[in-house]
Order: structure tokens, then C-alpha cells, then sequence
């Protein structure tokens, strides 16, 4: 899909259906979306599409070697991203789910290096936030980067992403002011459990929760 001018459709709960299906038709066509989620607005690319990841890449402006991450709408969509589902990452899920926290799994053998920047890992979140959640159990995955360009500050309303790409993007949808704030804690489980971003969710949360499940949190964040 070739931009033209960005459509922006307002977010409304009797009309999700219909802006579930119009940004399905966008994300067929290779498009770029931007979506709000709990904390900032996202740009959202279909993550099995390479076309549509290398325009991400290239409207966004990224930085070789950072991955993208990606938000799922129910548990049940995690089957194509990920190799393996770590006990830890079980553990975690159950406590936080949906919620502020990224879980940075082992990524599928079959998706794309332009998703895990040739890490062999993804990170994936389910949102707590309800209009995300209604919109991507109908859709399925999509990317969450932030919708703004490379080094700039995460946007937090429609009007700040129109004026930082202009029509470089195919859909916006508008669901008012987003609150902003911590981003999500990111945690990653595929060897030594380890923080590697702190956010809303607090290491003393799940450091209790890992013990619970005799699994502990190892400090070395490299």
C-alpha cells in the first residue's frame, strides 16, 4: 500500500468490527497504522509482512539491532511468534497478563530478522488496555513500536503523529489522549531471568512472584 493521504478513523466500542476490518485491509496492502495502547500511541505493521516491516523500518528511522516489539490481543496468537514458552514466561504471564509487561521470549525459526534484528528473539505484550485487546483479537498481531520517528518523544494523541509523518502513514486511529507515563517492564526468560527495562510493573512485584514459583530474577541486566 502506497500512502496517499492518512485516513483517521475515530475509535468508538459500537464501531469496532468495522475498524477492526478497515485495519485489516490496510495491513493486507503492506500498510502502516498507528494505534493507541496504554501508554503511548503505536505504529502497527502485520509481523509476518516484509514489505510492510521495511517500510516500518524506513519511516520510523530505526536503528540497526533494535527489535521490534510485537502486541498480541489473547494469549492463543503467541503460537507463531514463538519458538518455545519458557516456565518462567508461564509463571509471568499468568501474574500479569494483560498488562504492562514485554516478555522477550525465543523467537519462531520462521520470523523475520526485520522483527528480531538478529537477536532470535521477540518481545510480545498483552495489553490490559480493553480497545487495543477488542481490536487485535479480531485482527491478530501487530507491531507496537512507538509511533514516532527515530529519537523523538512517543506521541500521545492523533495530532502529534500527524505532524510527526505527515501522510507517510495509511491509517490513524484515534482514541483520544493516551495517559502517557511508564513505559512497560521488559523481562527476558529465555535464559537467566533478567530485566532488561524497568516500567509500571516493579522488580520487587516479580521477584516475589518467581519466588513463589521457586524461579529467581538474576541482577545482571548485559
Amino acid at each position: 500500500m502506497v500512502s496517499g493521504m492518512t485516513m483517521i478513523e475515530r475509535y468508538d466500542a459500537s464501531t469496532v468490527s468495522a475498524i477492526a476490518e478497515r485495519m485489516r485491509q490496510v495491513l493486507v496492502e503492506n500498510g502502516l497504522i498507528a494505534l493507541p495502547t496504554e501508554s503511548f500511541y503505536g505504529l502497527a505493521v502485520a509481523p509476518f509482512n516484509e514489505q510492510a516491516l521495511a517500510r516500518l523500518w524506513q519511516v520510523k528511522g530505526r536503528s540497526k539491532g533494535k527489535p521490534i516489539l510485537v502486541l498480541i490481543g489473547e494469549e492463543s496468537q503467541l503460537g507463531p511468534l514463538v519458538q518455545t514458552i519458557p516456565p518462567a514466561a508461564t509463571v509471568l504471564m499468568n501474574a500479569f497478563w494483560p498488562g504492562p509487561l514485554t516478555i522477550v521470549f525465543p523467537a519462531a525459526l520462521g520470523l523475520s530478522d526485520a522483527v528480531t534484528a538478529g537477536t532470535r528473539s521477540v518481545g510480545i505484550r498483552l495489553s490490559a488496555w480493553q480497545p487495543l485487546c477488542e481490536l487485535l483479537r479480531r485482527i491478530g498481531p501487530v507491531t507496537g513500536t512507538s509511533a514516532n520517528r527515530e529519537g523523538m518523544t512517543p506521541p500521545t494523541t492523533a495530532e502529534e503523529i500527524s505532524q510527526g509523518f505527515g501522510d507517510a502513514l495509511d491509517l490513524i486511529v484515534d482514541a483520544g489522549p493516551t495517559p502517557g507515563g511508564r513505559p512497560s517492564t521488559v523481562i527476558d526468560v529465555r535464559g537467566p531471568i533478567r530485566i532488561i527495562r524497568d516500567g509500571t510493573i516493579s522488580r520487587d512485584a516479580i521477584v516475589a512472584e518467581l519466588a513463589a514459583h521457586s524461579l529467581y530474577l538474576n541482577p545482571d541486566r548485559r
